[in-house]
């Protein structure tokens, strides 16, 4: 984050000196140089509970009448967790995180709702990656409306950019369980490509030329890129943008409160995360997959979608693949699987989002947060064990 920092400041540098390329990019310039602050520590906060007043985004209508959850008085959570021998207190643990907001539901009841910097039920937090999940639920129904035939089909079938390189024969499934074997790293290569992207090179003209680090289906290597390509495969299978097809086929169907916006990138809906959306809404497309995709008994989701996407099975889907650090919980379609016995699932986002749902409790928990430290070692076990405990604990 430092040296995308100093790399933005150079930038802004370079284009008020050269008028021409100020007459130019003068307008992506100031959207990087915004984005870049927005994210310094102290913005996190009020960035994630603004990013549509920050960001260009495009709306996503909600329906009629909403699902209204009831609510009673908050109750007590746990007073803590335990891991790796050492208690966390649950107040503590919730400070220390920076947590903006929680929301804690069991059969359809709120049993705990509190919202801290600001805002209240009415904001919209920002999914970061938690929108990955989203765009999972999209493939689903692109396959079920047969716009995608199958998710064995390779991406030069629907991504032209594709077609001739190494990438062109990879399946869509490599892609939905971060394992395309795309020669790409997370941490070194993002923020070049958000750059030339952001500067008008079309996405998929960027990720073309990364190649093959190794077969599709040998490691499960979190890339963001990955869903970049899923978002432009649902748009040229379908004819329609991300959000339009998401208002049409999600948004307006199970019962949401408020309209929520996706966030552009170059003017096309940015697919690795950037949604916002208010906490009880995240809680209402949570509630979909925990009722198998269903909503007042019509199917929204497959129940073999649903199902599959919770499939953790493959070695490289297991948690623990690859001893790597982003590899401790496992993988599906787009959604995180901890081990365990009690079929939870998560959707997880940078500097501490959360959508935890615990079929065995009928449990669904929101943490938003504004964490910085959202990369310290155990963190994402640790939220495990704190959701768990929450849920024990009703």
């Amino acid at each position: 984050m430092k040296k995308r920092k100093r790399f933005g400041m150079v930038v802004v540098g370079f284009v008020i000196a050269i008028g021409a390329l100020c007459l130019c990019f003068g307008e992506k310039i100031k959207i990087l140089y915004t984005s870049l602050n927005s994210f310094k520590d102290e913005n996190l906060a009020h960035t994630f509970q603004h990013t549509p007043e920050i960001q260009p985004t495009k709306k996503i209508s909600k329906g009629g009448a909403a699902f209204q959850f009831l609510k009673k008085e908050n109750i007590a959570l746990a007073d803590g967790f335990y891991f790796k021998d050492t208690f966390y207190p649950s107040a503590k643990f919730m400070e220390d995180t920076k947590t903006s907001a929680m929301l804690v539901i069991q059969d359809d009841v709120i049993q705990y709702e509190e919202y801290f910097f600001g805002g209240d039920e009415n904001t919209l937090f920002s999914s970061n990656s938690m929108g990955k999940s989203f765009v999972s639920a999209l493939i689903g129904i692109a396959v079920s409306e047969g716009y995608v035939e199958s998710i064995e089909d390779s991406l030069g079938k629907y991504i032209p950019e594709f077609v001739g390189t190494e990438l062109e024969n990879i399946p869509i499934r490599a892609c939905l369980q971060m394992a395309s074997g795309i020669n790409f790293d997370e941490d070194t290569d993002m923020s070049n490509f958000s750059m030339r992207t952001l500067m008008g090179t079309p996405a998929m003209k960027v990720i073309a030329k990364y190649g093959l680090q190794e077969e599709p289906y040998t490691y499960r290597r979190y890339l963001s890129i990955n869903t970049e390509i899923l978002g432009q495969v649902i748009k040229n299978a379908t004819g329609c943008g991300l959000a339009e097809y998401m208002e049409e086929k999600l948004w307006k169907k199970i019962g949401i409160e408020h309209d929520a916006y996706w966030t552009l990138s170059n003017g096309t809906e940015l697919a690795m995360g950037g949604l916002s959306v208010s906490l009880r809404d995240y809680a209402r497309f949570a509630r979909l997959y925990l009722n198998e995709g269903s909503y007042q008994g019509k199917q929204i989701l497959t129940k073999e979608w649903v199902k599959e996407s919770m499939d953790v099975s493959a070695e490289y889907s297991k948690p623990g693949a690859n001893r790597d650090a982003y590899n401790v919980i496992g993988y599906g379609y787009q959604w995180w699987v901890p081990e365990g016995n009690q079929g939870e699932f998560m959707a997880i986002g940078v500097y501490g989002q959360w959508i935890y749902v615990n079929p065995s409790k009928q449990v669904i928990i929101v943490k938003t947060s504004a964490d910085p430290n959202f990369m310290s070692e155990g963190y994402e076990l640790k939220h495990v064990e704190f959701f768990r405990a929450i849920a024990e604990g009703i």
